[in-house]
């Protein structure tokens, strides 16, 4: 079985190009489930239900959220309604989501998703090592391939969660900090990991923002819109190779998917 997990969508550049790509790659890389973080898609920041639609309609599995979930309030209803999409596990059980959800593949292979958002350089939240030991007791356990995105600051934070989850989850895969990290492995136990996938969307920018103007506000304090830069737009994510039975990664990759790449897997759709 292969996850393709795809890091932070970042507003309408990051989206055209995961509409445009992913359902040709998920042929040409015989994908399974797609997961993907949209907490920055809408304008760089939150998640709207039109854009969740979108998404859902290329061909997107199942989506996780960070910090900004609920930065669209009108999000809230399509967190309490839908069984694709999930909030962080350590925030309170009054904030509107779920925990964790189970998504099937056309074959029918189930994966369970959850994610928890770090505590380091963040906003105060609950432990996320306790919140992820109850989430996976809730989870049953015939549902063996497991998935957390772990929304977090730190690489030390993110890649103790790692240790921490490693023979109890599929993969851990780190978000948030737009920057690809190269230190993806398989753990002794089985579990994949990397610190960060990485960002999809303009890379010709500050973290999908407008050089200029976060330059602008940087020198001179001044209170400046981060506008969405538009250059360089790529899809920036993960590979994994899972067995089905066990639940254990017998492989990870990153990836990249330029706008060449888009425009040549669109085309392979018409054929």
């Amino acid at each position: 079985m292969r996850i393709l997990f795809l890091g932070d969508i970042v507003g309408k550049p990051g989206v055209d190009l995961v509409c445009d790509a992913i359902p040709g790659y998920r042929r040409e890389a015989s994908i399974d489930i797609v997961i993907a973080n949209a907490e920055n898609s809408d304008k760089g920041s939150g998640l709207s239900p039109a854009i969740y639609k979108r998404l859902c309609k290329a061909e997107i599995d199942c989506f996780t959220l960070g910090d900004h979930i609920y930065r669209k309030k009108d999000i809230i209803s399509v967190l309490d309604s839908r069984d694709n999409i999930v909030k962080p596990c350590n925030y309170p059980s009054e904030a509107p989501g779920k925990n964790w959800v189970v998504v099937k593949s056309a074959t029918g292979r189930k994966v369970a998703v959850f994610s928890a958002i770090g505590r380091v350089f963040m906003k105060p939240a609950d432990c996320p090592f306790k919140a992820v030991e109850r989430t996976l007791a809730e989870i049953p356990e015939d549902v063996v391939i497991r998935f957390c995105d772990f929304h977090a600051e730190a690489t030390s934070d993110k890649h103790l969660m790692g240790r921490f989850l490693d023979g109890k989850v599929t993969a851990v895969c780190g978000t948030h900090t737009h920057v690809t990290t190269a230190d993806e492995q398989l753990f002794p136990g089985g579990t994949a990991y990397i610190s960060d996938v990485g960002m999809s969307g303009p890379h010709e920018s500050i973290l999908g923002r407008k050089i200029e103007r976060v330059m602008e506000a940087t020198l001179t304090f001044r209170p400046v819109p981060f506008d969405v830069a538009t250059d360089n737009v790529q899809i920036s994510g993960v590979v994994i190779d899972v067995e089905p039975k066990t639940g254990r990664s017998s492989g990870i990759r990153r990836i990249k998917i330029t706008e060449a790449d888009a425009d040549r897997l669109a085309d392979s759709m018409d054929d």
